[in-house]
């Protein structure tokens, strides 16, 4: 069983918990950070703090063999908050690996970064990589495409809609996902360092050739919840109207922002066909067909649909 102790960094979050859950099975210890008291769990130790408490990130990364820096901020009212959890929050996890001298840096970024230029999100999440790939940190980065799976609350929002027999769709295009588990099992794969993925940066997705197309996926969710859906592709007008509506009824809570209207409107969210991890590291095990209608059983079992 492996011996190396991991240091992770946005573990009580959906893919956190899919990490944890595999790297107990593959029997990791783990030392996790965490914002609120935790129930105890088999091989992992708590660390109470955030990524701006200078002691708690110490402590997390004291003795360990490699940190898998997965917090960040996916949504935010405005560019501020996207800068001190995608920026400044990950200068402070490099900085407690570099000063503990841990040997391994995993940094989990996202597709946004490739166009900065579209969001504040995107352009927070470059920024990250700049300081990640800059610190002389034995380092890999992940950037991940939609990601869906059990305990998922923002591809969630597409069940609810399929659920109702519609779903919006932005302007179409193409974009790539990628379930949580296979996710997780990259990130664990990566730990170990090796020439074919130090100083890396990495697009996985779920093997399916040529992506998706938005229209397609609606579909194929709507299969798994049990409707025939109507996808309805919007204009980015009708986009940003939607996201002011959205502000005024779920205020801070929002799901779709002003700033997702930016990169949603992008056509091509496919991952690079060069920036795949190597096969011999790692490959994709969920189908994403029977991915998603596992996921929408877990969320009818959940009662969350």
């Amino acid at each position: 069983m492996p011996s190396e102790l991991l240091a992770v960094t946005g573990a009580t979050g959906f893919v956190g918990q899919a990490l944890l859950d595999i790297a107990a099975r593959r029997g990791y210890d783990v030392r996790a950070l965490t914002r609120r008291p935790q129930e105890p769990r088999g091989g992992v130790e708590w660390v109470e703090g955030d990524l701006g408490d200078s002691r708690a990130l110490a402590k997390l990364a004291r003795g360990a063999s490699a940190v898998v820096h997965i917090a960040g901020v996916v949504n935010a009212p405005d560019p501020a908050g996207f800068e001190a959890g995608n920026v400044t929050g990950t200068l402070n996890v490099v900085e407690a690996a570099r000063k503990a001298g841990v040997p391994r840096f995993v940094h989990v970024s996202s597709l946004s970064a490739r166009e900065p230029q579209l969001s504040a999100y995107g352009a927070s999440k470059l920024r990250g990589e700049k300081l990640v790939s800059a610190s002389g940190l034995d380092w890999t980065v992940v950037r991940p495409p939609a990601v869906y799976g059990p305990r998922d609350t923002e591809m969630f929002e597409l069940f609810k809609l399929a659920k109702r027999g519609i779903v919006p769709l932005p302007p179409q295009g193409h974009l790539s996902v990628i379930h949580v588990n296979d996710l997780a099992r990259l990130l664990l794969a990566l730990v170990p360092s090796g020439e074919d993925v130090t100083r890396q940066t990495f697009e996985p997705d779920d093997g399916r050739d040529g992506g998706w197309t938005h229209t397609d996926l609606a579909r194929a969710i709507g299969r798994a919840v049990g409707k025939r859906v109507a996808a309805l592709p919007l204009k980015p007008g009708v986009l940003r109207l939607g996201a002011r509506i959205d502000a005024m009824v779920r205020g801070k809570g929002a799901k779709l922002t002003q700033d997702r209207v930016g990169y949603m409107c992008h056509p091509d969210w496919r991952a690079g066909e060069g920036a795949r991890p190597p096969a011999a590291v790692w490959a994709p095990e969920v189908e994403t067909t029977i991915g998603l209608h596992a996921t929408a059983a877990w969320y009818r079992e959940e009662g969350w649909l």
